[in-house]
């Protein structure tokens, strides 16, 4: 196999591991902490999980380990988009396996949770797992999209555990897939099938966190990632100094993104999410907002700028979310086919205009003609608008081309607007893992083997004061129940993780805030470059400025 000069380097890269997991499994005892509760709606989430709620946090400590000796055969899948750092994960799992008892078994069940519905596995080896140390992406096994959530598939994963001699599942993924895992646990405990459940936090959108979670892995990477390439556009924007540069980056329901890398680069302008709902703005001022900035920079003689735009903003818009209930309901059922056998565009416009309210209308008619045909494209298997196929970036470069054309007549404005757009997605989902998430990865998977050793279930794999150096991070797990509440889904009330939005009152948005004025106007970008695997600590450790500035 041709592998890159980096690859080798990276495979014989070893990991830093929290200083309560060195040494070995048999100097590591537990500390037990107080009860939990879910942080909402405490008596539906205990009703649900009568087994698993209110269990202890624990932290693991230099000490006698207590477990009780028995062989583990360990199952564990993939869950959800890829992050970077998951092979990680599975070769801290391997590890702590092997070092225990070399006849423990490692399961990698493929694509996810159908994997394990469907039996379909890998047995890992040392030669097999080697192949993916400290690299990037999800191909060890595969990841999905299936969820587990009905009895049917809870009972068809309990024959297939019972048939391998399986003792617990390990499933890493994002909110909806640790929610999943804690139903599953649930299951498990209920028809005493002695196999425990444990959960690792993944998700580059940075959304699964909270007081016991610093972040997700897979966000530092995908932002470093990003923001090398968003600081690359900055240099070429500030070398040929004619073109505004929209750069549409991941994460629908949270904007940590962009605001990582907004705080890494210093664009002219960063739009964040959950500050249009807070301010209530409507498309027509955030345009004016974009335009404002590249008027003063053109008075200054500067025709060039950079904007980034979180994927998911429009559904943050209150008008916008209006409009998208309206349209949904205005195709349902039949009226899609109604809607889908008229011959032009002329005519679905006179359809739309006669079905919308007057206001949504009036927000309808002011998007450009594109973004008003992506609105009507596929819908998603609940016959909606699917919002994650809006081009964001394009939908306000042309909003900000009117504005400026309506400032140009009004002769307050004389300068040149040339917008170029890019979307930063799958570039940073497989990225090679930063040291940070490296260590950080391994750590999750060791640590995760030692919450099965000690025979909890229905727990999620916890490493904190990640702002600290890798031997001062802190080993433990806490019961997935606590991050619960309850929430309206398709019609329903489902126990779901809380996402955690970005906090306006938070320090890593201050200091944005308090800043951006200033980028908006002038040319203070900042260029990270690629993200350095080998050199000084302060180089190569580096956690993200979100978790630095929420740890000050």
């Amino acid at each position: 196999m041709n592998i890159s000069s980096l690859q080798k380097a990276r495979y014989e890269y070893t990991p830093k591991l929290p200083q309560m997991l060195r040494g070995g499994i048999a100097e590591i005892s537990v500390l037990e902490g107080a009860e939990t509760k879910s942080v909402a709606d405490c008596e539906k989430i205990q009703a649900l999980f009568p087994n698993t709620y209110g269990k202890k946090e624990i932290v693991f400590q230099k000490g006698q380990n207590t477990s009780a000796p028995k062989k583990q055969v360990v199952g564990v899948i993939l869950s959800g988009g890829q992050a970077p750092g998951g092979h990680n994960v599975i070769c801290g799992l391997y590890d702590a396996l092997q070092s225990t008892n070399p006849e423990n078994v490692l399961y990698g069940f493929k694509n996810g949770p159908i994997g394990l519905i469907e039996d379909d596995y890998v047995i890992f080896d040392d030669a097999y797992i080697d192949q993916y140390r400290n690299t990037g992406g999800f191909d060890i096994i595969g990841s999905g999209r299936t969820k587990l959530e009905t009895n049917e598939q809870f009972a068809v994963v309990a024959e297939v555990c019972k048939k391998h001699g399986i003792t617990a599942v390990v499933i890493i993924g994002g909110d909806d897939s640790n929610t999943n895992a804690a139903v599953l646990a649930e299951y498990f405990a209920a028809n005493h099938t002695g196999v425990q459940v444990i959960g690792c936090p993944k998700t580059i959108d940075g959304d699964l966190k909270n007081e016991d979670i610093d972040c997700s892995f897979g966000f530092d990477t995908a932002t470093k990632t990003y923001s090398e390439i968003i600081g690359n556009i900055q240099r070429d924007a500030n070398s040929a100094k004619k073109y505004w540069h929209f750069v549409k980056v991941m994460g629908r329901s949270a904007s940590h993104v962009a605001l990582e890398c907004a705080l890494k680069t210093q664009p002219n302008i960063c739009l964040i999410s959950e500050e249009v709902a807070e301010k209530k703005m409507s498309l027509s001022q955030i345009a004016d907002y974009i335009a404002d900035s590249v008027e003063a920079r053109a008075a200054r003689g500067m025709n060039f700028g950079v904007a980034v735009i979180p994927e998911g903003v429009v559904e943050f818009v209150p008008e916008f979310a209006v409009l998208i209930a309206e349209i949904n309901e205005l195709l349902a059922g039949s009226k899609a086919d109604e809607f889908n056998a008229l011959p032009s565009w002329d005519e679905k416009y006179a359809f739309i205009k006669n079905g919308l309210t007057k206001e949504s209308m009036e927000v309808f008619a002011i998007l450009p003609q594109g973004i008003q045909q992506q609105l009507f494209l596929e819908r998603d298997p609940h016959g909606n608008v699917q919002v994650s196929l809006i081009e964001s970036e394009k939908l306000f470069s042309a909003m900000v081309a009117d504005k400026l054309s309506a400032r140009k007549k009004a002769g307050t404005y004389s300068g040149k607007f040339s917008p170029l757009h890019h979307f930063l997605g799958y570039e940073g989902r497989c990225a090679f893992p930063s040291n940070f998430d490296a260590d950080y990865c391994y750590s999750l998977g060791y640590n995760a083997f030692m919450l099965i050793q000690y025979g909890y279930n229905g727990y999620l794999s916890k490493i904190s004061n990640l702002s600290k150096p890798a031997a001062e991070w802190v080993a433990g797990g806490m019961p997935i129940t606590k991050m619960m509440n309850i929430e309206r889904r398709h019609g329903e009330d489902k126990p779901v993780i809380k996402k955690a939005l970005v906090e306006l009152d938070g320090k890593p948005f201050k200091f944005f805030e308090a800043h951006r004025e200033a980028w908006a106007v002038e040319t203070a970008y900042v260029y990270p470059g690629a993200i350095q695997y080998y050199g000084p600590a302060e180089v190569c450790d580096l956690t993200t400025r979100t978790l630095a500035l929420e740890k000050e």
